[in-house]
């Protein structure tokens, strides 16, 4: 038997997936583990060992692909925590990371504080050298000056350098000879990130971003990697270790180590992916994704089957990282999301419980209440059956902690605990209608697909508030994330720039640019194992209107074809616009290159039509905005296609819940996932 594992570090629980030849699957999940994230991985590991009967050595020896999406980049930067870091720009460039290009998070506070920076300002240091951009040397790289600015850095303590020299990316020469004397000079360093390597293309502010970025998370993230690559070959894994990228694909760890900026906000994106293909085999049209996990609320419009992918102008933790990045915006609600008072004002979140020490009713040493306390409250969770009846939730401790919050507030613990449940679905709902709003699409024609471990307990609730008529839970909601990183496929995403007027555009140096791109990447899927009958080659040139900032990827069926992609340019600029510019000519600003290596794609199991099941028991639930009395709650297991039940209701599976408000109605689709019609008004 040869078995495939997803795994997706979250901040509460670490989920694994492990997939079966025959599609049948195991999720189980373990507390996350921030001081070593390792650990909740193995734990995760030995609970799927142990649900198929095997040695967790046994298991290991067994599987040939485990997808790791990781968050460790991500905290080093919430939480200011990578490795000291120092960067060396063009002379003249020193503060250009200061200026931000004018973004500021919130408009309306003229004192909000800029973020920490990465590279204080004794640590980022002017080298006199200068390219032009034509990718000529105009003055040459001052070698001794490079020698003492990385002397001057180590007495700093800087462990990590950044090198972003203007115009590198048309001419890498001095940022290569940079590397050699660093390395020369302080042959002990953890990492040399160079800018053409990071981010090979204008503009100047993004790339020097990108740069510090990796350069920042990447010792934190290559750590991380070697720990845990070590960790799985002791226990018996003889594999490479695949990790998530944000765009969407996986790569292997090496290629992660190398790049790791391209595992920021890695994690969620296997949900999303997951998600969209949950949303095609259900039939639905285009819908928003929702992972309500808990510590955040991710959500993603899909369109098409397919989600947004941003190319430059994506900010992450207060930094510009423009790299490719599946767009997912997040607020800081979910299960583990704090409720709290100030002065008579009831608030929850942003902060979270996270893992340790954890909702109140976790009896992990948590002892304000959050959001799972408030749907314990409610009786919207099974106090016995909670994480596959490994956990038993402490109801009266979430009702006290409920209580002496609520006493500040004029309510009692059930009051309180409704009103904390109402906060929360507000600000999920209002998260959603800000993202279709931005899109310009109507929510009352789009579906929701829900996952996470608390995303089916509030979607039903958020849907009615939209508008929405459909809400999709997937079988495998509360780790879907997991499961979405076992379908990726292998994605590279790379850019060359090459800046000109497109009719001066040169056939020769566009085809020696996309040889490059090209070799780089069959390289890299090879190395990953994959055979080149599965490698599909997407080309895109990069366009401008004179005075433009950001350029537009237009796809082409090879890189040489620039008149086809200014003629796709100037229709997509009147499609979007609603205005004519095709007197203006446009400006080649590069080719990019996405390679993509396809994964075997696993069969769905097919399954016995169900009949309407008996209720696990009833029990008194908060379902739409009051108590039903009484209410059935059901075993998903014990429901198959076909299936289905009218609200008010629940329905569990080891690691979630969903609640049907009154006039709900939910079917189990032939795929196994749940289906749930909502009602107007209830």
């Amino acid at each position: 038997m040869s078995y495939r594992i997803g795994i997706d570090v979250g901040g509460t629980f670490t989920d694994c997936v492990l997939r079966r030849p025959d599609g049948s699957q195991v999720l189980e999940k373990a507390p996350t583990t921030p001081q070593d994230q390792s650990d909740g991985v193995l734990a995760g590991l030995a609970q799927l060992a142990a649900a198929e009967d095997l040695e967790l050595a046994e298991l290991l020896a067994q599987t040939r692909t485990i997808v790791h999406g990781t968050t460790t980049g991500d905290n080093a930067l919430i939480q200011m925590k990578g490795a000291p870091t120092g960067l060396l720009v063009t002379e003249g460039f020193r503060d250009e990371i200061e200026f931000r290009r004018c973004f500021k998070e919130d408009i309306w506070d003229p004192a909000a504080p800029p973020p920490t920076p990465i590279a204080r300002r004794r640590v980022r240091l002017e080298i006199a050298q200068r390219m032009t951009a034509e990718g000529e040397v105009e003055t040459p790289l001052d070698e001794e000056g490079v020698r003492k600015a990385t002397a001057r850095l180590r007495a700093f303590g800087v462990t990590s350098i950044a090198v972003c020299f203007l115009h590198s990316f048309l001419n890498p020469a001095h940022e290569l000879r940079a590397r050699e004397i660093i390395l020369d000079e302080y042959p002990d360093v953890e990492m040399v990130s160079l800018s053409h390597e990071i981010l090979p293309k204008p503009p100047e502010f993004e790339r020097t971003s990108t740069t510090l970025v990796n350069a920042f998370v990447g010792p934190p993230i290559a750590r991380y990697l070697e720990r845990l690559t070590d960790r799985l070959a002791a226990a018996g894994f003889t594999h490479e270790l695949l990790v998530a990228t944000s765009a969407g694909g996986v790569a292997t760890a090496s290629a992660a180590a190398r790049r790791a900026v391209a595992t920021i906000g890695s994690g969620p994106t296997g949900g999303v992916i997951a998600a969209a293909r949950a949303g095609l085999d259900a039939g639905l049209g285009d819908v928003v994704s929702v992972d309500m996990g808990g510590t955040s609320y991710d959500l993603c419009l899909i369109r098409n089957g397919r989600p947004e992918i941003k190319m430059d102008w994506n900010w992450r933790h207060r930094y510009c990282i423009g790299i490719p990045m599946v767009d997912i915006p997040s607020v800081g609600a979910g299960g583990g999301s704090i409720a709290w008072e100030d002065a008579g004002v009831l608030h929850v979140g942003p902060q979270s419980a996270g893992s340790e020490p954890g909702p109140v009713s976790y009896g992990r040493g948590g002892t304000e209440p959050t959001v799972t306390d408030a749907d314990l409250v409610l009786g919207r969770l099974d106090t016995e059956r909670f994480a596959s009846g490994r956990m038993q939730l402490n109801r009266a401790a979430a009702t006290a902690a409920l209580a002496r919050l609520g006493s500040k507030l004029g309510l009692d613990a059930e009051e309180t605990a409704a009103a904390t449940v109402r906060l929360v679905d507000a600000h999920m709902t209002d998260a959603i209608r800000r993202v279709l709003s931005l899109a310009g699409a109507d929510p009352r024609r789009l579906d929701l697909v829900a996952f996470g471990g608390m995303g089916g307990v509030h979607a039903t609730t958020q849907a009615a508030a939209l508008g929405m008529r459909r809400v999709l839970v997937p079988s495998a909601a509360p780790g879907l994330s997991a499961l979405g990183l076992l379908t990726a496929d292998h994605v590279i995403d790379d850019s060359r720039g090459y800046i000109v007027p497109w009719r001066e555009a040169d056939t020769d140096t566009l085809d020696r640019l996309a040889r490059e791109l090209e070799d780089k990447a069959l390289g890299e899927l090879g190395n990953a194992g994959v055979p080149a009958e599965r490698i599909r080659l997407e080309w895109s040139i990069l366009l401008v209107y004179p005075g433009q900032t950001f350029d537009a990827a237009i796809p082409v069926d090879a890189p040489t074809q620039v008149g086809a992609a200014v003629a796709e340019f100037h229709r997509r600029n009147e499609e979007a616009r609603l205005i004519e510019a095709r007197a203006q000519e446009p400006i080649v600003r590069g080719i990019r290159l996405t390679a993509i290596g396809e994964v075997d794609k696993i069969a769905p199991l097919t399954l016995e039509p169900g009949v309407t099941p008996a209720p696990l028991g009833h029990r008194d639930m908060w379902a739409g905005d009051g108590w039903q009395r009484d209410a059935p709650y059901y075993d998903v297991s014990t429901m198959g296609p076909g299936t289905s039940i009218e609200g008010p209701a629940a329905v569990q599976s080891p690691f979630t819940t969903v609640i049907l408000r009154p006039g709900d109605t939910a079917r189990v689709t032939d795929g196994g996932d749940l289906l749930i019609g909502i009602v107007a008004g209830a």
